[in-house]
């Protein structure tokens, strides 16, 4: 492929007077590259789509939402909230599946100054306290699941119960929200405001919530776009084939969870701004997933890169219309080079792309597809326009070019923190370079591959896990005596949570009694797939640090050979 088209498209777009073009500017102290032409705030975002009243948004089994009756309802969630008092600089927090309300919810909080505070659906009752108590949201949105783990700390909040049936003491009635009707607020929101709050793992054993800002999350809608952009700019100079005069609405189907920036940030956002439909799952389900794409003629498929491998190896994919898929991409974990190849070959229609970022740069920080995805089917992109992108050493100075080393990203899209977590803030931020613990290198083109991770996580079917938070609980158990968790390779999730451990003398315990043990206290996901236990200490370096690399490969190709 040519790069030089790529070069000549980022140019083209980026510079002055191009429809992204990057200027820099002070935000929060830091001089950082963001996009001239784009909205100040989520809600001017939001407000635009006025313009596609008409339009389907969104699809939730047999119900279906256009942008008007979406519009009608966001309003009036709006103006309930402002009339229990709760505006700009507040909190909201969502608890729940991917549900409509859960969209509708969300553009209601972000377009009057509410920081939404989006919750695992999958934490347990005690990590939702931790959450809830971190953040102190001053309402909670939940379904039925979510509610019956409540407990007594949702006392300080008020407690709004959606698709829950009958009555509920101290529960407000979704129905009351939605029957208060009314304008959408005229309120002035700065862009350096938090728009919501989303947590990520912390190695400390609890969650960090990340401060994602109204410049941040546009900005990451303007990547999707320039992204989108370059990509059909370059392909076209690069190939001499022009894209159709007028593309095609979006009709995407979201599979990730909406309380991670793969599925809102990055699905959500720009299907919502250019007035296309989201299609939303209760529960990822191949078969189901074929079924949706040909009823809805979905265009593309947010989700992570094991369910484009499901979706392709189901046996009702042959026989189902997936002509309408113009993209297959993956986010949230690295595509293993075989997919690409494997999407490229197997969907006639569709290309293969990727965007590596995390939540602490709402959303994304690289993205390729196409034949540029093809010929390095091992690279997760260039960095975006809006980003400095760069490799450290340990002491924090810059490598050679090529060379290995972690990468650090500057931006507009860079968290403003973690909130209640200053010490963790200059830990991840200096100078406005975010830390993001991933080891890479950058190459001639500027593409950045992801080596390895610096992070003591497993990254599990796109759910960050900490191997410390999951070891802390291990420990937990009265007849530990050491462990250490790591990550199992999986075809299917990239990687599952496994862990060695040391028995105390006299001790017994088996692998169900440890996994119910684990599973009373964190999220299923967490909870160790695979359980070793080792008749020996475990092994250590000479700082007395468990020789975490050794364990893994050591122990994981015993699971491969079974699996195989």
């Amino acid at each position: 492929m040519h790069y030089a088209e790529l070069l000549d498209a980022r140019n083209e777009l980026t510079g002055p007077g191009g429809a992204f073009e990057i200027v820099e500017a002070d935000v929060l102290g830091r001089r950082i590259r963001t996009y001239k032409t784009a909205p100040p705030t989520v809600r001017d975002v939001w407000l635009a789509t006025t313009a596609f009243a008409d339009r389907s948004y969104l699809v939730y089994g047999d119900e279906r939402l256009s942008y008007a009756e979406a519009h009608a309802r966001v309003d009036a969630i709006a103006a309930w909230l402002a009339a229990q008092g709760i505006g700009r600089g507040d909190r909201v927090a969502i608890a729940m599946r991917n549900y409509p309300e859960w969209l509708l919810i969300y553009w209601a909080c972000v377009a009057t100054g509410i920081a939404v505070v989006g919750m695992n659906a999958w934490w347990t009752s005690k990590e939702m306290a931790y959450a809830l108590t971190d953040s102190a949201p001053k309402a909670l949105f939940l379904d039925a699941e979510r509610l019956d783990r409540l407990g007594a700390d949702a006392a300080a909040m008020i407690v709004i119960g959606v698709r829950i049936a009958g009555p509920r003491a101290g529960v407000t009635p979704w129905s009351d929200v939605i029957a208060h009707g009314g304008a959408m607020p005229d309120v002035a929101i700065d862009p350096d405001d938090d728009a919501c709050i989303f947590y990520t793992s912390g190695t400390t054993g609890h969650p960090k919530g990340a401060q994602l800002t109204h410049r941040g999350c546009v900005a990451n809608l303007y990547n999707m776009l320039y992204a989108a952009a370059s990509s059909a700019l370059a392909t076209q100079r690069a190939t001499g084939v022009a894209p159709p005069a007028e593309a095609p609405v979006p009709v995407t189907l979201i599979t990730t969870p909406l309380f991670h920036v793969t599925a809102n940030n990055c699905g959500a956002y720009i299907t919502t701004a250019v007035g296309g439909t989201l299609v939303l799952m209760y529960r990822w389900d191949a078969g189901e997933a074929l079924r949706l794409i040909a009823r809805e003629r979905v265009t593309a498929m947010s989700g992570v890169p094991v369910m484009a491998r499901e979706l392709i190896a189901h046996p009702d994919f042959e026989a189902t219309d997936t002509s309408s898929l113009t993209s297959l991409a993956g986010g949230g974990a690295q595509v293993p080079p075989d997919l690409v190849h494997k999407i490229e070959a197997q969907v006639a229609t569709a290309r293969p792309g990727t965007g590596y970022g995390m939540t602490e740069t709402c959303g994304i920080i690289t993205s390729v597809s196409a034949d540029f995805f093809v010929d390095k089917p091992d690279s997760a992109g260039p960095a975006m326009p809006n980003f400095e992108a760069k490799c450290v050493d340990d002491n924090g100075e810059t490598v050679p070019p090529g060379a290995v080393g972690e990468l650090w990203v500057k931006g507009s899209s860079v968290i403003k923190g973690y909130i209640n977590r200053p010490e963790a803030t200059a830990a991840a931020i200096t100078d406005g370079w975010l830390h993001t613990g991933d080891i890479a290198r950058i190459d001639a083109d500027g593409f950045i591959f992801i080596v390895d991770r610096k992070k003591d996580m497993v990254l599990r079917g796109g759910e960050n896990v900490y191997c410390a938070e999951v070891e802390a609980i291990v420990y937990r158990h009265a007849a530990v005596a050491e462990c250490c968790v790591f990550g199992v390779p999986d075809e299917r999730l990239g990687e599952e949570v496994g862990v060695a451990v040391v028995l105390k003398p006299g001790a017994a315990l088996d692998d169900a009694a440890l996994r119910a043990h684990c599973a009373a206290v964190i999220a299923k996901h967490k909870v160790p797939r695979y359980v070793w236990f080792m008749d020996e200490p475990l092994p250590r370096n000479a700082s007395g640090k468990f020789l975490k690399r050794e364990l893994r490969d050591r122990l994981s190709p015993a699971v491969a050979q079974a699996v195989g």
